[in-house]
Parts: structure tokens; sequence; C-alpha cells
């Protein structure tokens, strides 16, 4: 199983059988299960949690699940319930018709996410299409027909934490120990074409093969209806979550997935690399060494610029299929960079990724392609490249994160290649102060008004102007840039007219 599973405070004590209680369930978790007892139904975590917690199980390891708690209840009426929840916190509505609540704990519970609860669902699709389906909250469902319209085995067990029993219908804790990834009902699963989605990213996630009829299901569903935001939802848990996100894109390739809505990824596939430089053949593989690469270059980032690196690697060579040729019996692929700009802007669209957290993730991504060479081609013209080149570049990206994306680039290939070139890119870079963002400027427009200059064109161009010398290195300082800009006015001034005089002002 993958080692990427995590443990909540509260594990059991050693040598407490897995076939008990859990130890290490949240109070409120536990008291609203006894509350629902109580009231003559029953309630059962349901979902990743159950998942986790067998995983866990298999692995013999003493813990319980990080997942978040979502519990499901049976034989109790929708108004029952929710006068029950009340009881234990703020309650929100946010499924009218199929009965989910989300209880928000009291302050002093020590649970950090609310508490999803719901009636058992009963689903029938009306229409074509992801969301073309009447959900209906009925507690009087059965076990077996509540569980039926789960997606996968794994993920259509139930644990009742006052039983310390696990209902498991479908043979999902068989499914974990032999790796497989198996839908629960063919009938119900092609009905919702995100499951395609889910099935790529849970792959990669827990390290499971999905089973061969599976497989044909996935290949067989339409998804043309999946809209992009769904996409991106499952290719963001995919990149952030898994440990290796190729075993995903790999999925995907095998679900029909990439044939059907990645189309930069599909020309990477058979596009030739020369041996030499990428031993590992073509541009498809060196994506996959190097995504996986990448999840170890984005320690310590936040989410939305551990995204931009994940993604431009993924999107780095989207150019060399449109330029790859054998030049003098070499394969070259000349201006690969500018030419992967569009196809990332398609596939960035077809996700629809714009801003994230108030950061400009897409555009970001963009300049990281359209530079990704740059610590190559400054290091291997290191005698002549001057300190404004990095400045400069910090005014379009981010070259921390650049550091990262051509790291990542480097070492995605096989055989041993040095890093020497990155290194020195981002030395110099930290020495420049410059890992973010370019330097601030030391002479504004302000200081020209100050001057006596009206406001006009001329406080604009006299400010870039001096901008650039800033970032050449020979204005360091406001007296630097006070100096040149009463050379410049000079320069600009009338025969028979004086600049200002900053002595007066």
């Amino acid at each position: 199983m993958s080692g990427n599973w995590a443990f909540r405070r509260g594990t059991p004590p050693p040598g407490l059988p897995y076939t008990g209680r859990v130890s290490g369930i949240d109070p409120v978790v536990l008291e609203i299960c006894r509350s629902v007892r109580d009231e003559g139904g029953r309630a059962f975590l349901v979902g990743g949690w159950v998942r986790d917690l067998e995983a866990l199980r298999l692995r013999g390891v003493e813990g319980i699940p990080a997942s978040e708690y979502d519990l499901e209840v049976y034989r109790l009426p929708a108004e029952r319930l929710a006068s029950l929840l009340g009881r234990f916190g703020d309650v929100r509505l946010v499924g009218q018709s199929f009965a989910v609540y989300k209880v928000v704990p009291r302050s002093g519970s020590g649970l950090k996410a609310p508490i999803d609860v719901s009636l058992p669902r009963r689903d029938t699709k009306v229409a074509p299409g992801h969301r073309g389906f009447s959900v209906l909250g009925d507690p009087e469902l059965s076990f077996e027909e509540a569980t039926r319209r789960r997606d996968f085995t794994v993920n259509a067990m139930m644990f009742d934490p006052l039983a310390g029993e696990t209902l498991d219908l479908w043979g999902g804790r068989a499914d974990l120990r032999a790796g497989l990834l198996r839908a629960v009902d063919p009938s119900t699963f092609v009905e919702d074409s995100l499951r395609v989605l889910r099935g790529m990213q849970f792959a990669a996630r827990f390290e499971l093969a999905v089973e061969p009829a599976t497989v044909a299901l996935c290949r067989g569903i339409d998804l043309s209806d999946l809209p992009s935001e769904r996409l991106w939802g499952e290719m963001e848990k995919l990149l952030l979550l898994a440990k290796r996100p190729s075993v995903g894109l790999s999925w995907a390739d095998r679900l029909g997935v990439v044939d059907r809505l990645f189309p930069e990824l599909k020309a990477l596939q058979g596009c030739p690399q020369e041996p030499e430089w990428h031993p590992e053949g073509d541009v498809w593989i060196h994506t996959l060494l190097a995504i996986d690469v990448a999840k170890g270059e984005i320690e310590g980032l936040p989410k939305e610029k551990a995204l931009a690196v994940l993604l431009a690697v993924i999107c780095h060579d989207f150019g060399k299929p449109s330029t790859t040729a054998v030049v003098d019996g070499r394969i070259r692929s000349y201006e690969h960079e500018a030419a992967g700009v569009p196809p990332t802007r398609s596939f960035l669209d077809r996700l629809n990724v714009h801003s994230l957290l108030g950061y400009d993730l897409r555009e970001q991504v963009v300049q990281l392609v359209a530079h990704h060479l740059t610590p190559s081609h400054y290091y291997k013209n290191r005698e002549n490249v001057g300190d404004g080149a990095f400045r400069r570049l910090a005014r379009r990206l981010e070259p921390d994160l650049l550091y990262r994306v051509s790291r990542a680039d480097c070492l995605g290939r096989t055989g041993s290649f040095s890093t020497d070139a990155q290194e020195w890119f981002i030395a110099k870079v930290r020495g420049l102060q410059v890992e973010s963002r370019p330097p601030a400027p030391v002479f504004m427009g302000r200081h020209l008004l100050e001057m006596g200059i009206p406001p006009g064109p001329t406080v604009g161009r006299i400010t870039r102007a001096i901008y650039e010398m800033q970032l050449d290195g020979r204005v360091t300082t406001l007296e630097d840039g006070k100096r040149e800009a009463l050379r410049l006015l000079s320069a600009e001034a009338p025969a028979g007219t004086k600049p200002p005089d900053p002595a007066r002002n």
C-alpha cells in the first residue's frame, strides 16, 4: 500500500486487536452515534475514513485515519436527525432533498473540520451527463442498496464506531489487500462520468491497479459532459495528494482520459528525443519521470506555488511535438519553449485554471514553461549574463519556482545528469534577493512630483527609465535616482530652460 496514509493523534494502544472498537475517534462523533442509537437509528462512518482505516489495518499499523469524518444515518427521519444534530453545534443543511448536514462542533471540541452527516441516498438517473441525477434521502434503504451507489469497492465499506464493526458487502477489504480498484456495480458505475477521473487519482494516491473489467467500463464512458471545474478538482487531487503523480497520468492514458480530454498530453506520446540527452525515451516518458521528481521539489511551498511547479512540469515540453526534427543526424526541438505556450494555455483552459488564493497561477505556469531552459542558457553564457538579466527575469516569473521546474526537467531522465546549472542559477538569484519578486523601485513618481515635475507622461517615462538603470545596477539609492532624473530631464529640456533644483524640494 501507499506510504502516504496519514494518522490523527490518539492512536490505539499497542496490541489492541483491530476486530474491536477503534480508540481515538473524536468524542463528538461517538456522542452523535450514541444519540442516533438512542433515537432508534444507526450511524456509520463511510467513505474515505473507512477505506483508510482498513488500509491501516491491513498494513498492521495502529492508528486512525486523518480523513475527515463522514457519517451516514439509517432508520431516522430527516426532521429528527436535524433536531438531534442541533445538540452538538451549528447545523447547516447543504442538501435539501437528500438531507446532508454539516455539523460545526462548538468551540473546544478539538475538531478542525465540520462533520458531514447524511441519510443514505437513492440515486436515479434522469438525464444525460454528470449532473443528470435525481437524489433523494431515504433512511429506510437497506445497507446493500445504499452502498451499491458507491463508485469503487474500497469506498463502499461502512464502520459502526459503537460496535467496532466494518460492513463490507462488496469485497472492498479484499480489493485493498490485492491492490485493486474495482467498480461496485457496473450498471450504476457508468452513469457518472466523473468516476473515470476519480479512478485515475485514486489509483495514484493509493497505489492501486484498476481491475481490467473496470478499465473497460471507464473506456466506454462518455467524458464530454464533464465541466472544467470537475476535471481540475480531480487533477488537483492527483498532483497534490499522490506521492507519484505519474501513476495517475499513466492510468489516465489507460482509462482513455488522455485520448479524449487532453490532446496536449497525447501529442507527447511517441515524440522522439535525442538519446544522448534523453535516454529514457519519448517526451511522454520524460514528462512522467519529471513530474515525480517535481513532487520532491515542492517541499515548503504554499499550495498555489506547488501547483504552479507541478503544472509547469507537466506542460514544459508541450512545444516539442511541433518543433522536433532531425537536423544533421540529431533530434532537435529548437525554440520549443515558446512553441509550448499556446498548448499550455489550451490545457489550462480545459482545466479552467486561472487565479488561486489571489495568486495568478495561470500566468506563472505559462511563464515557467516559456523560460524552463533559461537556467541552463544563463549558465552556459554565464560570463556574459549580467545581474540585470536575473532581475528582469523576476519581473516575469518567480525564479525560485523556475529553479524547481528546471531541476525536475534535468533529473526527470534516466542516467546521470548534473544540476550544476540549476544550482548556479539559484545561488545567483538568492544573492540578488530576487527569489520571488523583482527589486522594489527605489525611485518613484512621487519623487519626481516632489522635485516639481507636474503629473503627465514625463513622470512615467522617467521613472521607467530609472528603474531599468536600477535593474542593471546603475541606480542603487534614492539619491542615485534623483541624479539620473535630473540628467534625463536636462537632456529633454528645451534650449534655454533649466531642470528643477532638487535642493529646493
